[in-house]
């Protein structure tokens, strides 16, 4: 029998996150996810009108291409994906991954080879600019040790955030993104020795209401390019290029990077010098979901902690341009409730969040208590 928040989890994807209309179609990207949860992504789209679309791969495969693969290859295949992302409107990501670490002896220069292709030429420029798309993680045991949680916890606290009420939400953070519209100065105060300037005047305010992440809860925005000066260190644990890292800190001066150090120094300098871009800022935001609570080195739900901020070495989104170009997309993130050390957010010198909670009156529905 099929397990009925699988039905729940797609009918959000397919007709709320997409909104998949009439003729309109849909290409599911199902990377080690279970064939019924693909299989019911195909039928919803169907009883919308829609066209799925379907490609099925795995981590495994992904690895040894990456090992394995050229730079004519991975031109090929970016011509082959390309043409079809170009035709469809609607676009599923479906990640799973049997071991989060799986491409962790993939070189530098072999994941860039990807990342200067396929993934620059089909999903930055075409998938991002071109398509309704949104992207999830599938629980797995995997996700679930690094959650430090059972199997059967994890799944019940996945279905539990990937399934909540983003509508209400939506509602509730508008006046954050109105604030940070009009705001010009930006001071982040932290744990240890965080504290970090910059100015986001005149960059747009993207509210994320579960249309392009699940799960989803924040306003991103972005730094003007030059404008950043100060420390941030952050305390949330972080996976990039299958590689771990743990307390990073970033120096800043006028917009660059001029110091990196986290316990993986190496590897992070390694990404930090992958291109002009990649020690400037593409993104900041500020996230709010009640049900994240804590890191579990999965950004797509780490981003989202209730109480935290983030800041993204690399590319910025054409949403909230900054004008940083890079291959790199980086997302950092820092907690800032009590039991991480608490600190503070301002806009303009007004104390907008402190230890994690909205003190502004007409934020304070975004805090946990009234989200839920």
């Amino acid at each position: 029998m099929l397990d009925p928040r699988i039905t729940k989890l797609a009918d959000v994807l397919i007709n709320y996150s997409c909104a998949v209309k009439q003729g309109e179609r849909i290409l599911i990207e199902a990377i080690d996810v279970p064939h019924e949860f693909t299989s019911e992504c195909i039928r919803l789209t169907a009883e919308a009108g829609g066209v799925p679309i379907v490609k099925l791969t795995s981590n495994q495969i992904q690895r040894a291409m990456m090992l394995n693969g050229s730079r004519d290859g991975w031109d090929f295949i970016a011509d082959a994906e390309n043409f079809v992302m170009e035709k469809v409107q609607c676009y599923i990501g479906a990640r799973g991954s049997q071991n989060v670490s799986e491409l962790s002896d993939v070189s530098g220069d072999q994941q860039a080879l990807y990342e200067n292709t396929v993934w620059k030429r089909v999903h930055s420029e075409t998938r991002v600019k071109k398509t309704r798309w949104v992207v999830l993680r599938w629980p797995s045991p995997s996700m679930a040790q690094m959650a430090e949680m059972s199997t059967e916890a994890f799944e019940e606290y996945y279905f539990k955030v990937c399934t909540f009420d983003y509508a209400k939400m939506a509602k509730a953070m508008r006046p954050l993104a109105e604030r940070m519209e009009r705001a010009d100065q930006v001071r982040l105060i932290g744990p240890r020795d965080t504290d970090l300037s910059f100015s986001i005047q005149g960059i747009p305010a993207v509210p994320c209401d579960g249309k392009l992440n699940i799960p989803d809860g924040e306003v991103f925005t972005a730094p003007v390019r030059e404008s950043i000066n100060g420390v941030i260190h952050f305390n949330a644990p972080t996976l990039y290029r299958g590689d771990s890292h743990n307390d990073i800190r970033l120096e800043f001066k006028n917009g660059k990077i001029v110091d990196a150090t986290s316990t993986n120094t190496a590897k992070l300098n390694e990404v930090l010098d992958a291109d002009a871009g990649a020690r400037y800022v593409g993104e900041f935001a500020i996230g709010f979901n009640p049900y994240c609570t804590k890191p579990m080195k999965d950004i797509l739900f780490d981003e989202k902690i209730a109480g935290s901020i983030h800041l993204t070495p690399g590319c910025c989104y054409d949403e909230a341009s900054n004008g940083n170009q890079s291959n790199i997309h980086w997302d950092m993130v820092m907690i800032q409730t009590p039991d991480y050390g608490g600190g503070e957010i301002h806009f303009d010198g007004e104390l907008i969040r402190k230890d994690g909670e909205f003190v502004a009156d007409d934020l304070k529905p975004l805090n946990p208590e009234n989200l839920k």
